[in-house]
């Protein structure tokens, strides 16, 4: 059943903090996290910052009602356990230690993605690559803010690091 208005913020915080001092073990984590909305999310249904220890919503959660809130907010939830627990260790956004992260904040069947009817927009891509070694095309809304190299190339020549005989060419399109 939707709800009529969000629930606070304040008050998804003490959940989380409940929930994780059940698990035990991670006191420190519980004591800082957060729980923000945020109305610019569209397609998302929620995000885990780690290095604030903070939990991103889409207040459009409330159409579907509090249990999806919860669901959603447990999934993020074991996205900072996961990570809180691994250390400085790098570990799969969705691996073995986020879905062990979700059983015991129970979510045990929790899946990688949400399948909420949010509304998704394409966005035309405006900007075009292309790798001078292999001529692979590589299309992109944004444009790439640093020097990127072709995958494929690096992958098949240099054991995957980035070279820069691979860095991807800014193609100009005449209008």
């Amino acid at each position: 059943m939707p709800l009529s208005t969000l629930p606070a913020a304040s008050d998804l915080e003490k959940i989380a903090r409940e929930l994780l001092r059940a698990v035990g073990g991670c006191e420190a984590l519980a004591a800082t996290v957060r729980v923000r909305w945020n109305s610019r999310m569209r397609t998302t249904a929620g995000l885990a910052r780690y290095a604030d220890s903070l939990v991103i919503l889409n207040p459009k959660l409330a159409q579907f009602g509090f249990a999806e809130i919860d669901k959603t907010l447990r999934h993020e939830l074991a996205h900072l356990l996961a990570k809180f627990r691994a250390g400085r260790r790098r570990i799969a956004p969705h691996g073995d230690e986020w879905r062990a992260a979700c059983r015991e904040l129970g979510v045990p069947d929790e899946t990688r993605c949400h399948d909420l009817p949010l509304p998704r927009t394409r966005q035309r891509a405006k900007h075009f690559y292309r790798c001078p070694s292999c001529r692979a095309e590589i299309k992109r809304v944004r444009p790439f803010r640093r020097r990127v190299a072709c995958l494929a190339c690096c992958r098949a020549h240099n054991r995957g690091k980035y070279d820069e005989r691979f860095r991807l060419e800014k193609i100009v399109l005449s209008t």
